[in-house]
């Protein structure tokens, strides 16, 4: 069989992958555009300490972060073993108040999880030894085997891994062909035969999909995202901050990354606002005041690909041959790799080992 994955992003890149090593016919299919969310995602791997409470997204999430183990080394194997994942751990902040509730939810689903490690709850003094500088006096709940990752590393890894399994990688946009069921796509005039297709392609979905009279429930969310520089520090093994709003902050060995915005009405403008820029550097420097001194190193531009709830939109469809995996807004580095991997079963016809039916990629909001 052949199958062609359109969306070269972390969900696409992994099911292209997973195909290839199936020993599959597979083609990925990238058209490169200006925003796409892997370029630009932080890479936060910490379903435990979500605040989201949706069962069906936390099953999924949960299931994406341990896919980690699976996936490192099956790279490692095809020589890609670093794509820049390390558990460096979480600090979620909390209050008193509420610290009680958090840490027991937080508690539970660690114990449940090969990877999360043993959940504390730390003082301020206890909190800021291990990040020098957090700014919080209240209780902070530590997740030691959250991780985090650089999604360009990771999408590159899995385009060479594939590659290497014997994947063919097209730069186009492509136009799905299809009549009673797919039958490949097109990519810049250029035909290309195919069983199965799989739109991996974020927030650009319902351009592809609309001329087939499907409407996925996908559209664009804006994210800032700022990376800062701290010369003569060693940030390489501070944990994440992860304050009570829906901001972040995560180090890499040569950069802080703070983050980021959610804006869901700005469709697909490509720029940086000052706005955006302002809630950024507005929201990391009350949990870490000492970035003020920092340097402004860049800021990423991604457009989350946002469906009408929390779930992803994962399955398969009423045209016979074509699979979706899209909608993972904010939690695209997560669970990306999980998903594509899921995608590739359903479109292998293998049990793809979940019920899918939470996550009808066509369903209503």
């Amino acid at each position: 069989m052949s199958v062609v994955v359109i969306g070269g992003g972390v969900v696409g890149a992994s099911a292209a992958y997973q195909l290839a090593r199936d020993g599959i016919d597979v083609t990925l299919v990238d058209a490169e555009f200006d925003g796409r969310a892997t370029s630009a995602g932080a890479g936060i791997i910490s379903p435990w300490s979500s605040r989201e409470e949706d069962a069906d997204w936390y099953r999924i999430a949960a299931a994406g972060a341990e896919y980690y183990t699976e996936l490192r080394r099956h790279l490692q194997d095809d020589g890609q073993p670093d794509f820049g994942y390390r558990q460096v751990g979480a600090l979620r902040l909390t209050t008193d108040d509420d610290v009680d509730a958090a840490f027991a939810t937080v508690r539970r689903r660690a114990a449940e999880s090969a990877i999360a490690g043993p959940v504390e709850v730390l003082d301020g003094p206890a909190a800021r030894a291990l990040h020098p500088l957090l700014h919080h006096d209240g209780p902070v709940i530590h997740v030691p085997g959250a991780a985090r990752l650089d999604g360009r590393r990771l999408r590159d890894a899995l385009w060479s891994a594939a590659r290497r399994r014997g994947a063919r990688i097209v730069t186009g946009r492509a136009t799905i062909l299809a009549g009673d069921s797919v039958e490949g796509v097109e990519v810049d005039g250029a035909a290309i035969g195919a069983d199965v297709v799989i739109d991996a392609s974020g927030a650009w979905s319902p351009r592809l999909l609309e001329p087939l009279g499907l409407h996925p429930p996908v559209t664009p969310m804006r994210g800032q995202i700022v990376h800062l520089d701290l010369p003569g520090t060693d940030t390489s093994d501070w944990p994440m901050l992860l304050p009570r709003s829906d901001h972040y902050l995560l180090s890499f060995d040569d950069r802080v990354v703070v983050g980021a915005t959610r804006e869901a009405g700005a469709g697909f403008d490509y720029r940086l606002t000052a706005a955006g820029l302002h809630e950024v550097f507005t929201e990391a420097l009350k949990v870490a005041p000492g970035l003020a001194d920092a340097g402004f190193l860049e800021a990423r531009i991604g457009f989350r690909p946002v469906g009408p709830d929390i779930r992803p939109l994962l399955g398969t469809t009423e045209l016979p041959g074509l699979v979706i995996a899209n909608g993972l807004g904010a939690s695209g580095l997560t669970m990306g790799p999980y998903v594509g991997s899921v995608a590739a079963a359903l479109a292998a016809g293998r049990d793809p080992g979940i019920e899918l039916a939470p996550y009808d990629p066509l369903r209503d909001g």
